[in-house]
């Protein structure tokens, strides 16, 4: 649970800057969008091999440029 208390003398805005980065920071959306449908063991695995794959070329993409 994300919970932030307000200073003294605070704007609210500043307050919610702070929310949205510690929301951010916990993951809770994130986690909350890997857990909105199943995947299958096997389709995961494949995109992570696949998702390895591109950051790798990317990487070696930029380091011979």
């Amino acid at each position: 649970m994300v919970s932030v208390q307000m200073n003294d003398n605070e704007s609210i805005d500043k307050m919610l800057k702070r929310f949205k980065k510690k929301y951010e920071r916990a993951g809770v959306l994130k986690e909350f969008r890997k857990n909105a449908y199943f995947v299958k063991p096997s389709v995961d695995g494949r995109l992570k091999r696949s998702r390895s794959r591109r950051r790798a070329q990317r990487a070696n993409e930029e380091k011979n440029s």
